[in-house]
């Protein structure tokens, strides 16, 4: 019987070794999931969401390679499986929706044979069967006539559609861990609502632990139960949702939450949104000590000192921060462990 989260990362450090130097994609992460619940990975483009959601299924691209620390997931290590037993569980086990659905489809094969292939790939059942399955499962997602609809091609449908289509994809096998990479971007508003209460139902009927990636607050508020703000390649606040909105500690989550439009009160005036003076670092030139220092309205000299320590500074609400007292490590004390086989 396993006990403990269904997913624990623990100190993921993922490297691209290019021709113009090292990039610390991600740095130092870790962050753990339960069944049955969300958590929501927040930050700017660049920042290391999607090398840390592909770094969890062993697929980073070279010249990325993981370097350092742990995957948990069910008790097991996945940094020390062999790749043959990594395929058995990627699709079956952990699976994951990626974030444009008309690139992630094949487009010369239909809708309904894709997302059938994932039954063949990790069940002896015959192909009616998975077919089957595959029409079951679109019906499930909500897509309407799925008789029809998968027998179509993915130019053939809206983008709703095809994110419902990769989302079937995704479940048909029934996962324990779900990770949704920007599952809602180039949607409209009104078809992003419908994506997010659908993966709600899901995540209910089925169960699962989720591993959501955004930019958007919005989504994180309607959908997380916890959050993990990401930053250069490390996480630099994690706590529960309603701590993350209401009790902001991070300089930086705050810059976040001010960059969010609101609706202001009859007879108020129009609110200018707050922009985060600056630019992201350039991860192959990261500046010592805190990456955000430069950005930052509460820095401090020792903010540029060393490696910045995460703490917690109240209940299961932890925060990377010199002016919330985190304490500073050289930065020469950094290692880089040996790759991944």
């Amino acid at each position: 019987m396993i006990t403990g989260p269904l997913l624990e990362v623990r100190d993921l450090r993922t490297y691209f070794f290019t021709d113009r130097g090292l990039v610390r994609a991600v740095d130092g992460v870790s962050f753990s999931i339960a069944r049955g619940r969300t958590l929501g990975l927040v930050g700017e483009s660049g920042c290391g969401k999607s090398v840390t959601a592909l770094s969890l299924l062993r697929l980073v691209p070279p010249p990325g390679r993981l370097v350092g620390g742990e995957i948990l997931f069910e008790g097991r290590n996945l940094c020390e499986m062999a790749e043959e037993e990594m395929r058995r569980l990627r699709g079956a086990r952990l699976a994951m929706i990626f974030q444009d659905p008309m690139s992630a489809l094949n487009p010369v094969l239909t809708v309904g044979f894709q997302i059938a292939e994932a039954v063949l790939a990790h069940e002896r059942v015959s192909r009616r069967e998975a077919f089957e399955r595959a029409i079951e499962m679109m019906r499930a997602v909500a897509i309407p006539d799925p008789e029809r609809r998968a027998r179509s091609y993915p130019h053939e449908l809206s983008g709703g559609l095809r994110q419902r289509a990769l989302i079937a994809m995704a479940l048909i096998c029934r996962p324990a861990l779900l990770i949704a990479d920007e599952p809602t971007t180039a949607l409209d508003v009104t078809i992003q609502a419908e994506i997010l209460d659908l993966l709600a139902r899901l995540r209910e009927e089925f169960h699962l632990a989720m591993l959501l990636i955004t930019h958007d607050l919005g989504v994180v508020a309607q959908t997380a139960d916890e959050v993990a703000i990401m930053y250069a390649g490390r996480i630099v606040e994690y706590a529960p949702v309603r701590e993350i909105f209401h009790n902001p500690q991070h300089p930086y989550t705050r810059g976040l939450l001010r960059c969010v439009p609101r609706l202001v009160a009859s007879g108020e005036g129009p609110r200018r949104l707050e922009a985060i003076e600056g630019t992201v670092p350039n991860l192959l030139n990261l500046p010592p000590g805190c990456p955000f220092a430069d950005r930052c309205s509460e820095v401090q000299p020792t903010c540029r000192e060393g490696d910045v320590e995460m703490i917690e500074i109240a209940p299961a609400h932890l925060v990377r921060c010199v002016a919330r007292g985190s304490p500073i490590r050289p930065a020469a004390a950094r290692v880089v462990h040996s790759a991944v086989p």
